[in-house]
């Protein structure tokens, strides 16, 4: 057996703590973390998998079933699944979420390029979109209530790591999300991707898209009020904050030859700010529960 038989062996050695916005942090309460941190593993192989560099398309589709029958129960235990599946039936909660995710790595593994913002946003329905669905579930919240809002921050977040990441994704991976229609339109190419510095063609198609980022934002602003759980909307209200600053960042500086990350403390301040808003809001967020109820925004 090669070293490159297992989901395992694929592993980047990245963790929770190394991605760009807060996972799990101590703002969640204990009894939800170990589920969600569940989650987080079990989707990091699944992506560690699709952006291997020494494994075919076919190797890391074979891969990904792998973990899928594993989360399900139709194939053999695999280390990376079974923390997932033993919190999902501790809580009686279905792999749909998580299934969903290994679909968007499939979709990695076979597609390198995107048409235009349509064909993004269905990608982010899968790569993203479920990682939401899956916190507030852990949580019970109404999904009737919260999902459309999460769906659109998280799109933002997505889109946000493809942008900061655009140049490392082209060069390490061949893999460019940035629409075709965007960059035509605005006369960038591809390879403009590769050089140290973003002449302005592709600095305009990043400007444009995280305005983009920016709408979805403003659309899922409302999330925090709408959250039962004070202490996921201040999660979320903090990772909220974080993501409208990278957006106007990215409107501002190259991701190609500028840092657009947060520092640590800034990273700690410009949370805070989203979560000291929250609670300032939280005795009026009645209102917003049911303007959204009755479909109009407060």
């Amino acid at each position: 057996m090669s070293t490159l038989d297992t989901a395992t062996a694929a592993r980047s050695g990245k963790g929770h703590r190394d991605e760009n916005f807060p996972v799990a942090s101590h703002l969640i309460h204990p009894r939800h973390r170990g589920a969600i941190l569940a989650f987080y593993d079990f989707v990091r192989a699944g992506d560690d998998v699709a952006d291997h560099a020494e494994l075919s398309p076919g190797r890391k589709l074979e891969l990904l079933d792998r973990l899928a029958d594993s989360l399900t129960g139709a194939g053999t235990p695999d280390p990376e699944a079974e923390p997932l599946k033993r919190e999902l039936a501790a809580r009686g909660l279905p792999p749909r979420h998580a299934l969903e995710l290994l679909d968007a790595f499939r979709m990695d593994a076979r597609k390198n390029r995107y048409a235009d913002w349509d064909e993004l946003i269905h990608y982010c329905r899968y790569s993203a979109m479920p990682v939401g669905r899956f916190v507030l579930d852990v949580h019970g919240e109404d999904p009737a209530r919260v999902w459309a809002a999460s769906d659109a921050i998280c799109a933002a977040l997505q889109i946000i790591n493809h942008l900061q990441d655009c140049g490392k994704d082209f060069t390490g991976l061949d893999r460019v999300y940035i629409p075709q229609d965007v960059l035509d339109r605005h006369g960038a190419t591809v390879a403009m991707l590769g050089a140290a510095q973003a002449p302005p063609q592709l600095r305009a198609v990043i400007r444009e898209l995280a305005e983009k980022c920016r709408a979805l934002l403003d659309t899922g602003a409302v999330l925090p009020d709408l959250i039962d759980d004070l202490r996921l909307s201040l999660e979320i209200a903090a990772i909220h904050r974080l993501a409208v600053v990278l957006a106007k960042g990215l409107t501002e500086r190259d991701p190609l030859s500028e840092t657009v990350h947060h520092g640590k403390a800034a990273f700690a301040l410009t949370a805070l700010g989203g979560v000291a808003a929250t609670l300032a809001r939280r005795p009026f967020r009645g209102r917003t529960v049911r303007a959204a109820a009755q479909g109009v925004r407060p």
